[in-house]
């Protein structure tokens, strides 16, 4: 399910590609217009094909399919990061040209043209200035990450079918749980309507913050944005800190026994949480390394840093919490 809500958004913004990019047929090579609809086929056919090969544990012409697999694999992986390559390249365009001069910007701009094989005469020409090539583009930009999201889920999902190619699964060792879901039972509503309300809490303090910071010209505004969106972050982290350690405990009094066996699923589970913790963590050591060294020390620069603290706290916790609960058999 969520690979194909990934794989309709990357579908989306293809078409929004191929839109801008037909904008300036002109002055761009054929290879622009055409990428975008080899990776729409790209997309649908894997879809189809993790849709009805995912649970598939090959026994036959085993080498053959493990270099497919990993071919698959390798591909995602360049189209993802062509992906983030590209949005990293719009964002810093959009920076640029934002502090500059619209002369230099030309300049530049055609400079780059003759690198990437625009004609340089058509410069003026590949200006998107109607409002169907902004609308186009705009479209595209924001759909990036979905794109990401997708290359990264099947990535996933592919690794997983490489892993179980030529396996023998144990059916002794696994037991079918069905989760039976009621919604005003017990604790499940409260935990619903929680998370509902922390969840519109942030979008409503994020657009807040997006607006204040981005149109207001006054420093205080920014302030006052600012501390707002850090206090808000610091209780929401502080909150999910304390559940998780809540988790873990009850977790020692849980008498449930530890599944020790082999799942390619749960090992990739573990491997892509670690991962992601990482970039995270990286993330908030150079914040408080920045923090530390800077001058004069403020009360953003001291929100900042119980925000960075916070932040490694959090998700240190919540892992120990996740993987713990990835390893407990049903009840």
């Amino acid at each position: 399910g969520g690979l194909i809500l990934f794989a309709i958004f990357s579908l989306v913004m293809d078409v929004f590609k191929i839109g801008y990019y037909s904008s300036f047929y002109s002055c761009l090579s054929a290879i622009k217009i055409i990428y975008p609809i080899v990776q729409a086929v790209f997309v649908v056919v894997q879809t189809y094909f993790l849709w009805v090969s995912a649970k598939d544990c090959i026994h036959v012409h085993l080498n053959v399919t493990r270099c497919g697999l990993m071919l698959t694999l390798t591909t995602n992986l360049a189209v993802w990061m062509s992906a983030v390559t590209d949005e990293s390249v719009h964002k810093a365009h959009s920076k640029l040209k934002k502090n500059m001069t619209e002369e230099i910007f030309r300049w530049l701009l055609k400079e780059r043209s003759q690198r990437v094989g625009m004609r340089s005469s058509s410069v003026e020409e590949c200006n998107c200035n109607s409002q169907i090539c902004q609308i186009f583009k705009n479209g595209y930009f924001w759909l990036y990450p979905f794109n990401i999201e997708y290359s990264l889920f099947a990535s996933a999902m592919v690794y997983v079918m490489w892993k179980n190619v030529g396996r023998f699964i144990d059916h002794h060792s696994h037991h079918i749980q069905r989760l039976k879901f009621r919604l005003f039972r017990r604790t499940f509503f409260v935990g619903i309507m929680l998370g509902l309300i922390i969840l519109v809490s942030g979008l409503g303090v994020l657009i807040l913050y997006e607006v204040q910071v981005n149109s207001s010209t006054e420093s205080s505004k920014k302030s006052q944005a600012l501390t707002m969106y850090y206090i808000f972050n610091i209780v929401c982290l502080s909150l999910m800190s304390l559940v998780c350690i809540g988790g873990s405990v009850i977790y020692r009094f849980d008498k449930r026994d530890m599944d020790r066996h082999k799942n390619p699923t749960r090992t990739l589970d573990v491997a892509l949480l670690m991962g992601a913790a990482l970039g995270q963590y990286a993330i908030s050591y150079y914040s408080i390394v920045a923090i530390v060294a800077s001058t004069p020390r403020d009360t953003i620069s001291a929100l900042n840093l119980t925000y960075a603290l916070l932040m490694i706290a959090q998700h240190t916790f919540q892992n120990v919490f996740i993987i713990e609960g990835l390893h407990r058999q049903p009840p």
